[in-house]
């Protein structure tokens, strides 16, 4: 096992950034590679481990994820994501009222194609409303199904009559929303549509007074209401400061996701110190660590409401479980890197900190030191 040092682990990161794109590496290269990724995963993970100790009480699904508070708040739309059928997506809005750093479509909102006039993408596939008894017909229920991309409310209306044929046939359904367009009157017939949970990315609002307001709102139509949202140091510090006015909405979760990067919206986060899990999801160190912090506090202030460390490892299970379920090989997932090429360069920085220590160190074997020929 190659135990790399950090000092080395620059000199070779520094050289793999500055090969020309598209430039594949060659085998010891990859190894190397694969030996930084694997010490920064590890001193990622110590610091998580640390703060993972402070926890009490600390809950798991089955091993696939953690989590704080009542068992009977965790969302039901999480445990099908793990547990069931998998996060089947309906979409159909392609337009979005904000403009998010940490948003998947970061700077190409307005290059998003439309689904098509009328359809739905269920699978991948369009259907039109009248197509979904035959769907239904020829496959199995899912477990349960979530309604993203990009923002519902730009047109909630046409969402209430897909709702309430799902809802007849007794699956699952959430909503994941920023909450700035939605009001009573959407939000009351969102829940007498069968609508069973919602879910508002907060930090996608600022942590908005209206949005905490619909929160609350919803709270009296739909059976399950949350807050999803990833999670960042600017969320972080919002929450706190309006931490007594979310909890009074009588919400009943929060999911802390970990924020995961692609070439959309890498560009906002250069210089922060990140790691790649699996050598699959890229993140900034700090965003599981402000779940862990969140979760700690919940316990210690008895919050009542359910705490989900939605992390990398949590998309990790998920993508294994519905492998599984769709009767894939052992060990098939869709789980990678959302880039075509790892991006070296965007690593240094966490080369560089002296709070991401790696946890041990070994000097490199001939062949693999700097100033080598490495084939």
């Amino acid at each position: 096992m190659l135990r790399i040092s950090k000092e080395d682990a620059l000199l070779w990161f520094r050289f793999f950034s500055s090969l020309p794109e598209g430039e594949s590496l060659l085998p010891r290269q990859q190894e190397l590679a694969g030996a930084v990724f694997m010490q920064l995963e590890d001193a990622a993970n110590a610091r998580f481990d640390r703060l993972i100790k402070e926890i009490k009480d600390l809950k798991s699904l089955d091993g696939r994820t953690y989590y704080t508070g009542p068992d009977d708040r965790f969302p039901a739309g999480c445990r099908s994501c793990l547990l069931g059928t998998g996060l089947s997506a309906v979409r159909r809005t392609n337009r979005c009222d904000a403009a998010c750093p940490f948003c998947y479509d970061y700077g190409v909102l307005d290059q998003i194609p439309p689904i098509g006039e009328g359809l739905w993408e269920i699978g991948g596939t369009r259907f039109y409303e009248r197509d979904l008894p035959m769907l239904l017909s020829i496959q199995k229920n899912p477990t349960g199904i979530a309604y993203v991309y990009l923002e519902p409310f730009m047109e909630i209306e046409k969402y209430y009559g897909v709702v309430r044929f799902f809802h007849d046939r007794h699956v699952h359904q959430h909503l994941y929303t920023n909450g700035l367009k939605a009001d009573r009157e959407s939000l009351k017939a969102l829940g007498e549509s069968g609508l069973d949970e919602i879910r508002f990315n907060l930090g996608a609002s600022k942590v908005s007074d209206r949005v905490i307001e619909n929160i609350r709102l919803a709270k009296e139509y739909i059976p399950q209401v949350g807050i999803e949202t990833p999670m960042t140091p600017e969320f972080y510090a919002l929450f706190q400061e309006k931490k007594e006015r979310i909890l009074d909405t009588g919400l009943d979760f929060i999911n802390c996701a970990e924020l995961h990067l692609n070439e959309n919206n890498l560009v906002n986060y250069l210089g922060e110190s990140l790691y790649a899990c699996h050598m699959g999801y890229i993140s900034p160190v700090w965003s599981r660590e402000y779940s862990l912090r969140l979760m700690a506090q919940s316990v210690r202030e008895n919050w009542g409401i359910v705490v989900h460390d939605c992390s990398n490892m949590t998309k990790f299970a998920r993508d294994l479980n519905l492998k599984a379920k769709e009767g894939g090989w052992f060990g098939a997932s869709t789980y990678a890197a959302e880039f075509d090429q790892m991006p070296y360069g965007a690593f240094l920085p966490a080369l560089q900190d002296d709070s991401l220590p790696f946890v041990e160190e070994a000097p490199l074997p001939e062949g693999y030191r700097p100033g080598d020929i490495v084939l």
